[in-house]
């Protein structure tokens, strides 16, 4: 199969060019080369310029669609440009040149203002008091979206438009609400981490499943086995067999 990553240079972007190598022939599209894979074929385009960075897309059979400024705190200017402009032409793009799937990343803040409510307030400081894993109902793929920030906005602005290529085009589309992602690999840096981490190898099995199971319009949240999650992994696990390996209650 023969897959594009846009946004390679980047910390997803990097490792899932390396981790992916092994099983598929990857190709990338980013406004820079990758540090990290400096021998993958790499289209250098802005995202937002569709005459450049359509080329990119010749021959594909599927793509990871990571390109985008992640801060939250990015400013409207950059999230129009970077983030809903370059997904747009992401998927006119891949529509225009036969590509059959896309595995969108999403990001969890596309529903972040979920996390203002209980139980999920008390978890992301580190609160369980009266609290038991299992017994409280999780953040899944039916809920309304709520985001947080302009960030979360073009998110889901991402998500809408994969279900629209998907219902009139045919595109098959995942959409990865993705946790906490960091160099060290490790819930680092606060107690909310604890819950919302997604392991590097967990990661990797997620998009390899988005990759090679049957899919339609699904919504997946990425996030590894923690044991306070406050997000679902039911229906990635029922959908394309997610099976994540990593907890971050084993780094507490």
């Amino acid at each position: 199969m023969k897959v594009l990553v846009t946004g390679s240079s980047g910390l997803i972007g990097s490792m899932l060019v390396n981790a992916l190598s092994n099983s598929f022939d990857i190709s990338a599209l980013d406004v820079r080369k990758s540090d990290h894979a400096p021998d993958v074929p790499t289209v250098l385009a802005d995202g937002s310029d569709y005459a450049s960075m359509s080329v990119a897309f010749e021959g594909v059979d599927a793509v990871v669609h990571l390109a985008a400024n992640a801060p939250v705190e990015t400013p409207w200017p950059d999230v129009l440009k970077n983030n809903i402009s370059t997904t747009h032409n992401v998927y006119e793009a891949a529509c225009q040149h036969g590509v059959k799937r896309i595995v969108f990343a999403s990001s969890n803040h596309a529903v972040g203002n979920f996390e203002m409510d209980e139980p999920y307030s008390r978890i992301r400081v580190g609160d369980y008091e009266g609290l038991t894993p299992e017994e409280f109902k999780r953040i899944d793929h039916t809920v309304p979206i709520r985001p947080d920030s302009d960030y979360g906005v073009s998110k889901a602005f991402g998500e809408a438009t994969g279900r629209y290529y998907h219902e009139h085009f045919g595109l098959e589309v995942a959409c990865l609400r993705i946790g906490t992602v960091n160099p060290q690999n490790s819930p680092a840096g606060s107690v909310r981490t604890l819950a919302t981490w997604l392991s590097h190898r967990d990661l990797t099995q997620l998009v390899t499943q988005c990759l090679t199971q049957p899919l339609g319009f699904e919504i997946f949240y990425g996030v590894s086995d923690n044991t306070w999650r406050f997000w679902d992994t039911d229906h990635a696990k029922k959908t394309v067999g997610y099976a994540p390996l990593d907890n971050g209650e084993d780094y507490r």
